[in-house]
């Protein structure tokens, strides 16, 4: 059909009497970093990492002001102890009750723990996990034996201590159970009346020659107090156990000094003015594992971020340099960054340890063994970029118009490869972070005397007793783990969203 066949009403002017004009844009424009942002959002693992990680750096910073401990407060007693808060203790939900299994524990043990309950009023015992029963032949008759697993309390285990006090000292600690009513001294015991035992402050009843507890007839443990007034190291003036009708001696006499039995719960309570509390427990060190993990973070964080903006400073010059002029300056240099990346990082950092440290300190050295060959990842990173973006035609048209060399790299092309640049320094921190910890773990730096303490220390102290305390090195591990992790999937996140070949596409 031709157009003569087509009727003429159907030709009509669509827009007749109407002017044209562009009509204006019903959306924003969206920038950049308002685009990287969306991408990142969309990435769901990368969101949750950087929540997790905002918790863990805030934990850094405040964990150390929240704990009531420092990281030089430390107990020689409280080694390796679980984590221990005494008001949830008391609700017995099974948890921070320093809980700690002993088991096959006999009649002879069974006295002993229930002996630190009657002499101190700490029962230590939490609950009986199981109950085994052994046929044993006992003077020609098969006897029933029992033996006990069961929860123990370790920080009202600990029960009775000896100490040697100042005569000073040994006041000053009546004056304050004077004061709170609280006994810290107990009655002194005389190892010749306990069948020799020197070496077991908490026996203070009668045992045989096997160490078993002899009871009466009512099956209660007999005391075995010192009453011998001659032995008294110094006059006691102040509160007494019940029972003591004032005949008991609570000293002895030490060279100078005087020793007695104390309860070391009640001790430390009068030493540092409220009970012993920890929330993760304490390491082989005694501290207080909850602050000493933020300590040693907030080390780790701020020594990775260092590391990362020095090699990212001398990795963007160098690379920038390779990548701009290219030819037999970029090979040049190329070979100076493969010579240096060969070397072992582990040798670099032993030998600074063992001579550079003695003239610009532990941390000086550890710092320069990882400049002195971090920043080459960097510089090829930046290289790349620079030979990516050197040919657009947005730098010929600078290049045209006079533009000097220095502009054109640090003005034009530098800042469109920023965004890859920064994206990569996100993963690098782990990287340093990580190398800090096996370092600090191996123990072929130590940190300690400058940082207090680091999350590799930490790990290092907890593997010796991994079995008999696990919590001294699940705490730190699972800090490290987290940090890592987040760290991975928040970097990751970050250099999907600054890819500018996704730019402007929805998924």
């Amino acid at each position: 059909m031709t157009y003569e066949h087509i009727p003429a009403e159907k030709f009509a002017f669509v827009q007749e009497d109407k002017k044209l004009r562009d009509k204006a844009l019903e959306t924003k424009a969206r920038g950049f970093f308002a685009d990287a942002m969306l991408r990142f959002r969309k990435n769901k693992s990368s969101v949750v990492a950087s929540y997790i990680l905002l918790f863990l750096i805030l934990y850094a910073i405040f964990a150390p002001m929240l704990s009531p401990y420092s990281i030089d407060q430390t107990d020689k007693l409280y080694i390796n102890f679980p984590p221990f808060i005494p008001q949830v203790a008391e609700m017995k939900l099974g948890f921070l009750d320093g809980a700690r299994v002993y088991d096959s524990q006999n009649d002879a043990a069974m006295n002993y723990w229930r002996g630190i309950t009657e002499e101190t009023g700490y029962n230590p015992v939490i609950r009986t996990v199981g109950t085994h029963e052994t046929q044993v032949k006992s003077r020609g008759k098969m006897v029933t034996r029992y033996t006990y697993d069961i929860e123990v309390n370790t920080y009202y285990a600990t029960g009775i201590v000896y100490r040697n006090f100042s005569y000073a000292d040994y006041q000053a600690l009546q004056d304050w159970q004077n004061e709170t009513g609280i006994q810290v001294i107990y009655p002194y015991v005389n190892p010749a009346d306990i069948g020799g035992i020197a070496d077991r402050p908490n026996i203070w009843y009668k045992v045989d020659n096997s160490g078993s507890a002899v009871l009466d007839k009512d099956g209660n443990l007999i005391p075995m107090y010192s009453t011998d007034t001659t032995a008294i190291g110094a006059e006691y003036n102040s509160i007494r156990i019940p029972g003591d009708d004032g005949s008991y001696v609570y000293s002895t006499a030490k060279a100078g000094s005087v020793q007695c039995r104390i309860c070391y719960y009640n001790y430390y309570r009068y030493l540092n003015g409220r009970e012993p509390s920890y929330l993760m427990g304490t390491n082989l060190m005694g501290m207080d594992l909850f602050c000493a993990i933020g300590v040693g973070a907030r080390f780790s964080l701020l020594f990775a971020i260092l590391v990362s903006a020095i090699n990212l400073t001398i990795g963007a010059i160098y690379g920038s340099i390779q990548g701009y002029y290219g030819g037999m300056i970029d090979m040049a240099l190329d070979r100076i960054s493969d010579i240096l990346s060969g070397v072992p990082f582990v040798v670099v950092t032993t030998l600074f340890q063992l001579h550079l440290a003695q003239k610009v300190g532990v941390v000086g050295s550890f710092l320069f063994a990882f400049v002195l060959t971090g920043w080459i990842g960097m510089a090829a990173l930046t290289r790349k970029q620079f030979y990516r973006f050197k040919g657009q035609e947005f730098i010929l048209a600078a290049r045209t118009l006079g533009a000097s060399d220095r502009r054109l790299m640090f003005k034009h092309i530098f800042p469109n490869a920023i965004g890859t640049i920064i994206t990569s320094c996100a993963l690098v921190i782990p990287g340093v972070i990580s190398s800090e910890t096996s370092m600090t773990y191996l123990g072929i730096v130590d940190l300690s005397e400058f940082a207090g303490t680091t999350i590799g220390t930490l790990l290092s102290q907890g593997n010796g007793s991994a079995t008999t305390a696990p919590h001294a090195m699940l705490w730190p591990s699972l800090f490290l783990g987290l940090l890592m992790i987040s760290f991975n999937l928040f970097g990751n996140g970050l250099r999907d969203a600054f890819n500018p070949t996704t730019r402007g596409v929805d998924d």
